[in-house]
């Protein structure tokens, strides 16, 4: 575009220049070898503009014909190159879809029309090539010839994880990832790995090194790298709180002034405040948190934050804190359950019912049979209670990655990515198909489980059917009358049903399950658990 415009501005100035002389007559005089000659002055200028001309069209010819083998090796040079990309192009293409042939073929035509050394993806389409074809030698040392080059040695890095992983060398992968990590902290697969065993060993100072690295790194992750710090604080101090309370305490206090919306952290901070005896500060940041996000374990740090107090007192701290932020679930259990235990029944129950109506879950009707046999030791209304616990809706618990836990963690045992629990009600039907039909996810989810310090408990379930079972067995010992002699019976017309309660118990027995009530538990093979974590990864 620039050229255009200054030739359009040049044939402006040569028109206005001829233009100028047209308007001003004169002639110009020359003598050569004894003869003088006369032109007129706009003659000479347009011979003058005319051998500028020819001068430049003979130069460009003399150079084209002197740089035509250069043009023409370029030509062919480039076309190559083309063709040679084109092949690559379908290659990579091929082998991303698992065509091996044609994967293979493009590769041997890319890599005659480019040098490798000068395009690394040829290594790399070899390597997916040797992958598909189960060639897994040639494919790790593909990858280890990949690390030789500084471009594509991240490349190399991942492959020989993946593939360390598909091998079952657990050592060799987390090398790998640690590898990766130290050059490129920013990557999320390589830092997870570390993180997950970093935390699975306790290093909590080496997790923090990493995540300070990874801010460096990530300009923009700020408020990320803010959050995971706030998490391994929080995980440290819940390590050292009953060896080391004062770094435990200032740890705990520094994860939740960096993350005020993280419940573990409050949780902690609140009751190494307690042990110091500063209750009521342990109490603002408690109440602090209920009022962002209320959760049964800020509830229960709160109540029980005062050594010394009686039911009564608790009862009081309870409703103090329900009134901070009122109509919730949560705060109405945690009301419950402290009113049961200062024997205010009544205000038990209405609470718990009220739970029952908008969000029925299992530990409602736990507690509502508690409240039921404390109160009128009605053992029918109990056993109602208990199977509806057994059929309602699980409780919150912490879940990531589809691994549910009574407890907290600051990664997850599955991927090891960093603080990815959220409290919420696990989805209990997927597991059925994931176990069904990705036996290599269900092993890789057992092993994380085995390395991981975080215990997978269900006790609410366990507990309502134990409990069930065991009134079913001691009714069973109380109604199994003493041997008589054989004998007929006369027949009898069924007695009326005195009250409704006792009709309503008399039906819930017939709806409950005969015999003894076997925990759905089988456990795990270890050998069977091991054999399966060897298969657990797949590249693509």
């Amino acid at each position: 575009m620039l050229r255009v415009l200054f030739y359009f501005v040049v044939i402006a100035v040569l028109g206005l220049g001829f233009a100028w002389l047209a308007d001003r007559p004169g002639e110009l005089h020359a003598v050569f070898a004894g003869n003088q000659y006369s032109v007129p002055l706009i003659t000479a200028a347009a011979m003058l503009v005319a051998l500028v001309a020819v001068i430049l069209i003979c130069w460009w010819l003399i150079k084209s014909i002197w740089q035509s083998p250069y043009i023409l090796h370029r030509h062919f040079r480039a076309r190559k190159r083309d063709r040679g990309y084109q092949a690559l192009s379908t290659g990579l293409i091929a082998a991303g879809a698992g065509d091996a042939v044609t994967a293979r073929l493009m590769m041997k035509r890319a890599a005659g029309h480019l040098s490798s050394d000068q395009e690394p993806l040829i290594k790399l389409l070899d390597v997916q090539t040797a992958m598909l074809e189960g060639r897994t030698d040639d494919a790790r040392k593909g990858f280890e010839a990949l690390i030789e080059d500084p471009e594509t040695r991240l490349l190399g890095l991942r492959g020989l994880y993946i593939e360390a992983q598909r091998a079952g060398a657990m050592e060799a992968a987390r090398h790998y990832a640690a590898e990766a990590a130290k050059l490129a902290p920013q990557l999320e697969w390589a830092s997870s790995a570390v993180m997950g065993q970093l935390c699975a060993e306790g290093d909590w100072d080496g997790a923090l090194k990493l995540v300070d690295a990874r801010k460096q790194a990530l300009a923009h992750g700020k408020d990320v790298a803010r959050k995971e710090r706030a998490a391994l604080l929080t995980a440290r101090a819940m390590a050292n709180i009953d060896t080391n309370h004062a770094a435990a305490k200032a740890d705990a206090l520094e994860a939740n002034r960096l993350a005020p919306d993280l419940v573990p952290a409050a949780v902690t901070a609140a009751r190494a405040l307690f042990t110091d005896g500063e209750v009521r500060k342990g109490s603002r940041i408690l109440e602090a948190a209920w009022k962002r996000f209320p959760h049964p374990d800020i509830a229960a740090a709160y109540i029980d934050g005062r050594a010394g107090d009686t039911a009564q007192d608790r009862l009081k701290r309870a409703r103090h804190l329900v009134s901070l932020r009122s109509h919730t679930v949560e705060g109405s259990l945690a009301l419950a359950r402290a009113a049961y235990d200062a024997g205010d029944y009544k205000l038990a129950r209405e609470n718990v019912e009220k739970v029952i109506r908008s969000a029925p879950r299992e530990s409602a009707y736990l507690l509502l049979a508690d409240i039921e046999e404390a109160e009128t030791g009605d053992q029918g209304k109990v056993r109602q209670w208990l199977s509806m616990a057994v059929k309602a809706p699980r409780d919150p618990v912490w879940t990531a990655d589809g691994y549910a836990s009574e407890q907290w963690s600051p990664v997850s045992p599955v991927t090891g990515r960093l603080n990815s629990f959220e409290w919420k009600t696990p989805v209990e039907q997927l597991s059925p198909v994931i176990e069904a039909h990705q036996p290599e996810v269900r092993g890789a989810v057992e092993e994380a489980k085995a390395l991981s310090p975080v215990v997978h408990l269900d006790e609410a379930r366990r507990q309502a059917r134990a409990k069930a079972a065991r009134h079913d067995v001691e009714d069973a010992q109380t109604m199994v009358p003493a041997a008589e002699p054989a004998r007929k019976a006369p027949a009898q017309k069924p007695e009326k049903h005195d009250t409704l309660a006792e009709k309503n118990d008399e039906v819930e027995d017939a709806h409950l399950p005969q015999g003894p009530i076997v925990f759905d538990d089988p456990g795990v093979d270890e050998d069977e658990r091991q054999r399966k974590a060897k298969n657990a990864f797949r590249l693509f």
